[in-house]
């Protein structure tokens, strides 16, 4: 396989490690666990921070209007998927993935603990430190899954979904635990859990290194000009292509992301505000709602996991597969714009219907995006393609906080057309993308 971090070329084949889950190579099961307690401590603290920003101070909160906080919640969230982009060119450049990963992590855990503290002069330093933390762990996390396969290994796809599985895991159990900490004790204790999440990922990493020793290398220093070149030599016509591929699949993917992402933030204020939250006269936080997305992705990415693998190449192409994310998001969405139109509040299902279909349209678009970007990048490219890649999800995020700052659950239909409204960018946009399809699977010269 081809080691995209390291400098030169280095070929591993990786085909005959079986060892990790499910078959894969087992560097795998490390980074499965790492990223479970990263985004255990990254859904922890979205799954409180809008509600804990607009809850009044007597509260314990914040008192911000809804528009500003919405408008905070976008940039910060937008914040840690663009600092990908010089994250990936540094682990690129000097540091390697393993090295970037390690520092993000510890990164990301004092930004929760400062949050924790309760001094305003230091929530919003512990958001941009989280920030600058997840800029250097996310792209080269999954850059580094990627670096576990060969191109053709059959079992990218699936490792990426095995990956995104993990993922899940933590972002379903993180509003459980810092939602109830958070909104039934005090919302610092909710912040807190988030670090300490990070903490207990990091710790997995180190202890489990060994794993990755052919992956994720700082680049190497004093080479022969020719592999010094290599890093430097132009792009192919047929590169040139591939990337004009992921430029497309990058603006499509923007719109998906500020679709998906009012779950943070317009939905959460919707099972806020909107959702009777009781079940057998218990009344749970309305956070707990951030959860369910994640239970419907456990079911569901070892099936789509198995969908892939099953239909071999006969699968839709990565294009394809992004035109249905769309779709299926959008239709959530038409879901949502019919509970906005009851008076009073709605029963949980409405949400768990959205959540649903949401989940279908995430495993269709978002691992896809990941293992497509590793497929279609130059080696010499792929930390740095895949910060080009989590800058989509930045544009998506900050385009998402502005219009969550519509949310209003008083004004007559305000909340029907605001969720009507998306739901047909999002169906028009797959529409559009469905018809360029054939065109763009073309241009990936061969690869699916």
């Amino acid at each position: 396989m081809t080691n995209s971090d390291s400098g030169p070329a280095l070929e591993i084949d990786s085909s005959k490690d079986t060892s990790g889950i499910g078959g894969h190579p087992r560097g795998l099961t490390t980074l499965f666990f790492t990223e479970i307690w990263e985004r255990f401590s990254y859904y922890g603290a979205r799954a409180i921070l809008v509600l804990y920003m607009v809850a009044p101070e007597s509260a314990g909160g914040m008192g911000l209007a809804t528009s500003r906080a919405a408008a905070i919640y976008g940039a910060y969230t937008a914040s840690v998927y663009f600092t990908a982009l010089p994250g990936g060119w540094l682990a690129d450049r000097y540091l390697g993935a393993r090295l970037a990963v390690l520092i993000g992590g510890i990164f990301i855990a004092i930004g929760n603990f400062a949050m924790a503290f309760g001094y305003s002069n230091l929530f919003f330093p512990g958001m941009a430190v989280i920030a600058l933390g997840c800029g250097l762990l996310k792209p080269n996390v999954s850059s580094m899954v990627g670096g576990l396969y060969s191109k053709t290994d059959p079992r990218r796809d699936s490792g990426f979904s095995i990956f995104y599985m993990g993922i899940n895991i933590g972002a379903m159990i993180s509003p459980l635990i810092c939602g109830y900490l958070g909104q039934k004790i005090n919302w610092h204790l909710g912040f807190a859990a988030a670090g300490i999440g990070m903490t207990l990922g990091l710790c997995q990493y180190v202890l489990n290194g060994k794993r990755l020793a052919h992956v994720g290398k700082k680049p190497a220093r004093g080479l022969s000009k020719e592999a010094a070149s290599s890093l430097k030599q132009p792009l192919t016509a047929e590169e040139r292509k591939r990337l004009a591929v992921i430029g497309v699949l990058f603006c499509f993917s923007a719109i998906f992301w500020m679709a998906f992402e009012q779950a943070g933030s317009s939905m959460n204020l919707f099972a806020d505000k909107k959702t009777a939250n009781h079940f057998f006269g218990y009344e749970y936080p309305s956070s707990w709602y951030q959860s369910v997305n994640s239970i419907f992705i456990i079911i569901f990415a070892p099936v789509f996991s198995w969908l892939w693998l099953r239909m071999g190449r006969k699968q839709p192409s990565s294009p394809a597969k992004f035109s249905y994310g769309l779709f299926f998001v959008g239709l959530g969405f038409v879901v949502l714009a019919a509970a906005s139109m009851s008076p009073g509040k709605v029963s949980p299902f409405w949400l768990i219907c959205v959540y649903l279909l949401h989940t279908f349209g995430e495993l269709s678009l978002s691992p896809v995006g990941l293992s497509t970007v590793t497929k279609l990048a130059p080696p010499r490219m792929v930390g740095s393609m895949m910060g080009v890649w989590f800058l989509s999800l930045s544009l998506g995020n900050f385009a998402g906080g502005w219009v969550a700052g519509f949310f209003d659950p008083n004004a007559e239909r305000a909340l029907v057309t605001l969720f009507g409204s998306v739901a047909l960018t999002a169906i028009a946009a797959g529409v559009i993308l469905a018809m360029i399809t054939p065109a763009m699977h073309r241009m990936m010269g061969g690869i699916h």
